[in-house]
């Protein structure tokens, strides 16, 4: 008597016939890898980017296991206050324009104009605060892993950050 494999083979042995496996990124790397390639490809995310006078834009551009990306946008003098990204590590990618970040840390302050193609990487816990300080527009790309679900945003007594609460986001 003639079973399945018989008359059709070995599955495991005829990798063609089988769905691919797919590619996630999953190191640091390949995040900022992904961020990147996504950076690259205008035609991609330019056509999605809208400002708001009153707030910061933002658009959920993909997701995907255990991460997601974000599209920002930033009119002059718009900032994010300073925060953490609760559980999530980040990748933070300037698409166009320049931002200033303030990042606060066991020693001290640090702040850096951010130009298009500048990376800035940051794990959990990590405190920051960005800011359109130009007079232009600028659009950034944020990719979180796993997907950001908290913030909690500080104020910043004597240099050292101070938090004022959580907020799901």
């Amino acid at each position: 008597m003639n079973s399945d494999v018989s008359i059709a083979g070995d599955p495991l042995a005829i990798p063609h016939l089988l769905p691919p496996v797919p590619a996630y990124p999953v190191t640091v790397a390949e995040f900022a890898g992904l961020a990147r390639t996504i950076a690259a490809d205008r035609a991609r995310w330019a056509p999605r980017v809208r400002y708001d006078a009153t707030t910061r834009w933002y658009d959920r551009l993909e997701t995907g296991p255990g991460y997601e990306v974000w599209l920002l946008s930033w009119l002059p003098g718009q900032g994010s206050g300073l925060h953490d990204h609760g559980r999530s590590s980040g990748v933070l990618t300037v698409l166009d324009g320049e931002l200033t970040e303030r990042a606060l840390g066991g020693n001290g302050e640090t702040r850096r104009s951010l130009l298009p193609g500048h990376q800035r990487v940051f794990a959990p816990g990590y405190v920051h605060e960005v800011v359109n300080d130009s007079l232009e527009g600028a659009v950034s790309l944020h990719v979180y892993f796993p997907g950001l679900t908290e913030m909690t945003p500080y104020a910043c007594t004597s240099g050292k950050p101070a938090a004022k609460g959580t907020f799901a986001g």
